[in-house]
C-alpha cells in the first residue's frame, strides 16, 4: 500500500469494502432454489470508485482481498472498470468476501454477507497507508463499515486526520451492525463516538435517515441534516427514501429533489451509484439541486439492473433518464 501515486493523478480514492457479488439469475425465487448465479465485483465503497470512473473520474480504491482466486478476479474487474487497483492488497489467511442477494422486486432484496474470520478489507493498516496520496487526491472517501473493527478503525481516522478536511471528505455513514464483531459495538450510541470523530474530519456527510440517527441522536431530515453540520461537515445529504433526498449546506442553500420514477429490479447499488455521481457533481461544481438530480437518477438507473458494479450508468444514460424524467 506504501507505493505512492501522482500527486493530482486522482479525482476520488475511496477507502473500504470489497468482495464478490453472486447475484441470483432469477427473481423472485428464494436462496435455497436459486440455481444460478452471475459473478460480481461488489462492495460499497468500490462501487462508488467505479460509478465515478464510468462517470469519466479517475479513480482508485483503497482495500484488501484474500491470496485467492476470488482476489485475483477483484483486481482484473477493476482494471476492466478503469479504477486503480495499486493499493488493494492481500490478506494471507484470509477469504476474499462472498456476498450472496435474493431478488424480490421492488423493494424486498436480502443480503447474506460471508466475511468469516475476518473481512481482509478490515486489515487495511494505517502503516500501509499512501497519506500523501490520501491527502491530495481531489475527493476522499470513507465508509461507517471501516470503523468497526481495528486495524481498519484507526487506519480510517487516521488517514481523516492526515487529510485534514484538503480538498472535499466525504463519509459514507454506512451503518451495518451485523459488521460489528463485538455486540456491545452494535448498538449505536457505543458506535457514535467513533462517528463523530470521524465528522470532525469530514467536508460531506451522506446517509439514509437509520444511519444519521446513528451518528447524530436525531431522526427528522431536517435536524439530522443540521446536526451534521452542527458535527462539522460543509454539507449534509440525507437520503429519505420515497421522499427522495435533501442536501443542506453550511452557507444555508439547500435542494430536496424527489426520486426518479423507475421500475425497480434490484435496488441494491443505487446507493453507490448515488455516491459516485455525487461526487462527479462536486468535482464538476454544480449546484445542489443539479448534483442531486444527477445523483438520484444515476441511482435509479442501477435499481433498474441486476447487477451493482457493471450497473453504472455512463453521462449518456443519466442524461438520457433526465432527459425523459424517468428510467425507461
Amino acid at each position: 500500500m506504501a507505493e505512492s501515486a501522482e500527486s493530482s493523478a486522482y479525482d476520488l480514492i475511496t477507502m473500504g469494502r470489497i468482495g464478490v457479488d453472486l447475484y441470483p439469475l432469477q427473481t423472485g425465487v428464494p436462496l435455497p432454489q436459486v440455481t444460478s448465479f452471475g459473478k460480481f465485483l461488489g462492495g460499497s465503497a468500490t462501487n462508488v470508485a467505479v460509478a465515478a470512473a464510468r462517470l469519466g473520474r479517475r479513480t482508485a480504491v483503497v482495500t484488501r482481498t484474500g491470496d485467492d482466486p476470488f482476489g485475483a478476479y477483484l483486481h482484473e474487474a477493476l482494471r476492466d472498470f478503469g479504477v486503480d487497483d495499486r493499493w488493494v492488497t492481500p490478506v494471507p489467511g484470509l477469504p476474499t468476501p462472498v456476498t450472496f442477494c435474493e431478488v424480490f422486486p421492488p423493494d424486498d432484496f436480502p443480503l447474506y454477507f460471508y466475511r468469516l474470520p475476518k473481512a481482509p478489507d478490515l486489515e487495511i493498516d494505517a502503516h500501509e497507508l499512501d497519506l500523501d496520496a490520501i491527502r491530495d487526491t481531489r475527493i476522499f472517501w470513507v465508509t461507517g463499515t471501516g470503523l468497526s473493527e481495528e486495524p481498519s478503525r484507526t487506519a480510517t481516522l487516521a488517514a481523516l486526520a492526515h487529510r485534514a478536511k484538503s480538498g472535499t471528505t466525504v463519509f459514507d455513514l454506512d451503518w451495518r451492525p451485523a459488521f460489528w464483531k463485538d455486540t456491545a459495538w452494535s448498538d449505536p450510541e457505543a458506535a457514535r463516538p467513533f462517528y463523530a470523530e470521524a465528522l470532525r474530519h469530514t467536508t460531506v456527510a451522506v446517509g439514509n435517515l437509520d444511519e444519521v440517527e446513528v451518528a447524530t441522536g436525531v431522526r427528522e431530515p431536517q435536524a439530522a441534516a443540521r446536526a451534521l453540520l452542527d458535527a462539522g461537515v460543509e454539507l449534509a445529504v440525507v437520503k429519505q427514501g420515497p421522499k427522495g433526498v435533501l442536501a443542506v449546506n453550511r452557507q444555508g442553500e439547500s435542494a430536496e429533489v424527489p426520486p426518479l420514477p423507475v421500475t425497480v429490479l434490484n435496488g441494491l447499488g443505487a446507493g453507490d451509484a448515488f455516491g459516485g455521481s455525487l461526487c462527479h457533481g462536486l468535482l464538476a461544481g454544480w449546484d445542489l439541486e443539479r448534483i442531486m438530480r444527477h445523483a438520484n437518477a444515476a441511482g435509479a438507473i442501477v435499481a433498474s439492473r441486476l447487477e451493482c458494479s457493471s450497473a453504472m450508468p455512463t453521462p449518456a444514460e443519466v442524461e438520457q433518464a433526465l432527459k425523459a424524467g424517468a428510467v425507461l
